[in-house]
C-alpha cells in the first residue's frame, strides 16, 4: 500500500489559511461589514437572537417552516449571544471558509499521494470566487461546507487506516452537516462505502462502515427526540421538506423558469410570498400548528399540482436540472460579465475535473465522489434548485480532481 507523503509544512499551511482568510475579509469589506443582503440572514438573526435569549431552540421564528439548528446554534455561540453583531458574524464565517482549503488539500493528499497536486487544490480552494462568496454573508454555507468536508477527510482516513473511532466521528460529523442543511441526510447511504474497499478483510470493512452508521445516528438522535417531544412528531432535522417540495415544483416556479428580467423576479417574488402567507393563514385559522401537518399540506399541494400537469412537471424537471448542471449563473439576475466569467470558470473545472476522475487511480474514491453528484444532483432537482445549493456539494469535487486533470493533460502532452 503506499504511503500518503508527509504533511504540509507548518509554514505552508499557515500561509495557505491566511491567503484564504484574507480573500475572503477584502470580498466581506467590498460587500460591507454590517450589510445584511442576503434574502435567509435575518432570519437566521432572529433565531440565534431568539435561543441566545432563552436557552431554548424557538419553536416558530418563520411562517412556513422552522430551520436546521446547525447554524443558529453556531451564530449565537460564535457571537458570544450577540447574533447582531454582523460583522463579527461574517469574520467567523471567513475564519470558517479558510478551513475549507487546508481540508480540501488533505483530502487531496490523501486521494493522490502528492503534495504538488494537493497543495494546488488547497490554493485554487483559497481563491476560488464560489467559495469567497459564501463568506460574504450571514449564512450557513461555510459552516456546512467545513462539516461536509471533515466527514469525508475522516471518512477516507478511517478506511485507509483502518479505524472504527474516525470512522464513528465521520458520521457524526456528517450529522452535524446534516443539522445544519437537512439535504445531507440523503448522503448517510455513503458511509457505507467501506464495505466496498476490498483492501481489507469483509468484517473489518464491515466494522468500519457500522461504525460510521452509528456515529451519524448516535450525533442526529437527540434532535430527532427533542423534536418529537416539542411537537410531537417525527422530524429529524427540520419540518422544510414540504415547503421545499411545493416551492421547487408548484406553478410558481414553472412560472419562475419564464422570468427574463430582474423588474420581473421582483414582482414574482412578492407575489409567491404573498400566496404562501395567504396559505399558511388559512391552515392556521383551522388550527393546524404542528410543523409536521403544515410540511404535509405544501407536499400534498406539490403533488396535487405536478399531478394537474404532467407535461409541465416534466419540463420543469428538465430545466431544474439545467440550471444545476449549467456552468453559468442566471443571466437576467448577473451582470454579462460575472455570467460569462463564471460560465468560462466552470466550463474548464467540468473538463479538468472529468479527466481527473477518469483517469484516477483510486477507482473506489472517484465513484464515491460521482455518487456524491449523483445524489446531490437527485435530491436537489426533486426539491429545489439554487446556484447556491450546488456549491458546497459539487464545487470541493470539481477543485480536488481538477489538479489531477491538469497534471494527466501536461503528463500526455510529455509522452
Amino acid at each position: 500500500m503506499e504511503r500518503t507523503p508527509a504533511r504540509l509544512p507548518r509554514r505552508v499551511a499557515a500561509a495557505l489559511f491566511v491567503l484564504a482568510l484574507a480573500v475572503r475579509l477584502a470580498a466581506i469589506a467590498a460587500v460591507g461589514f454590517s450589510k445584511l443582503d442576503f434574502g435567509d440572514a435575518r432570519a437566521y438573526v432572529a433565531t440565534a437572537r431568539a435561543l441566545a435569549a432563552t436557552g431554548r431552540y424557538p419553536l416558530r421564528v418563520e411562517p412556513f417552516f422552522f430551520r436546521p439548528p446547525g447554524y443558529p446554534y453556531f451564530l449565537a455561540i460564535a457571537t458570544l449571544g450577540h447574533p447582531d453583531r454582523l460583522a463579527w458574524a461574517k469574520v467567523v464565517n471567513a475564519l470558517l471558509g479558510a478551513l475549507a482549503p487546508l481540508l480540501l488539500t488533505a483530502i487531496s493528499r490523501r486521494v493522490f499521494r502528492r503534495s504538488d497536486v494537493a497543495l494546488a487544490t488547497g490554493i485554487a480552494a483559497a481563491i476560488h470566487p464560489s467559495f469567497v462568496m459564501l463568506s460574504t454573508e450571514v449564512q450557513s454555507e461555510p459552516l456546512f461546507l467545513a462539516l461536509l468536508l471533515a466527514a469525508g477527510w475522516l471518512l477516507l482516513a478511517a478506511s485507509d487506516r483502518p479505524s472504527t473511532n474516525l470512522a464513528a466521528v465521520a458520521g457524526g460529523t456528517l450529522a452535524l452537516a446534516a443539522l445544519t442543511r437537512s439535504t445531507a441526510l440523503a448522503l448517510a447511504p455513503l458511509l457505507l462505502a467501506p464495505l466496498f474497499d476490498r483492501r481489507f478483510p469483509g468484517g473489518v470493512r464491515a466494522h468500519v462502515a457500522l461504525a460510521a452508521v452509528a456515529g451519524f445516528g448516535l450525533a442526529l438522535t437527540p434532535w430527532t427526540i427533542r423534536n418529537a417531544i416539542a411537537y410531537r412528531e417525527l422530524l429529524p432535522v427540520s419540518d422544510a421538506g414540504g415547503y421545499s417540495l411545493y416551492h421547487g415544483n408548484s406553478h410558481w416556479t414553472r412560472r419562475y423558469y419564464d422570468i427574463r428580467s430582474r423588474a420581473e423576479f421582483d414582482r414574482w417574488i412578492v407575489a409567491f410570498d404573498a400566496d404562501m402567507k395567504a396559505r399558511i393563514s388559512r391552515v392556521d385559522s383551522q388550527g393546524t400548528f404542528r410543523p409536521g401537518e403544515r410540511s404535509a399540506l405544501f407536499a400534498r399541494m406539490a403533488v396535487e399540482e405536478m399531478r394537474a400537469a404532467p407535461a409541465g412537471e416534466a419540463r420543469l424537471l428538465l430545466e431544474k436540472t439545467w440550471q444545476w448542471i449549467r456552468p453559468y449563473p442566471t443571466p437576467w439576475f448577473w451582470p454579462p460579465y460575472v455570467v460569462a466569467g463564471t460560465g468560462a470558470l466552470y466550463a474548464v473545472l467540468y473538463v479538468l475535473a472529468a479527466i481527473g476522475l477518469a483517469t484516477a487511480k483510486r477507482r473506489g474514491v472517484a465513484g464515491f465522489c460521482v455518487a456524491l453528484l449523483a445524489v446531490s444532483m437527485a435530491v436537489h432537482v426533486a426539491l429545489l434548485v439554487l446556484w447556491r445549493y450546488r456549491v458546497p456539494y459539487w464545487d470541493p469535487v470539481l477543485l480536488l480532481y481538477a489538479p489531477a486533470g491538469v497534471r494527466r493533460l501536461f503528463a500526455g502532452s510529455r509522452g
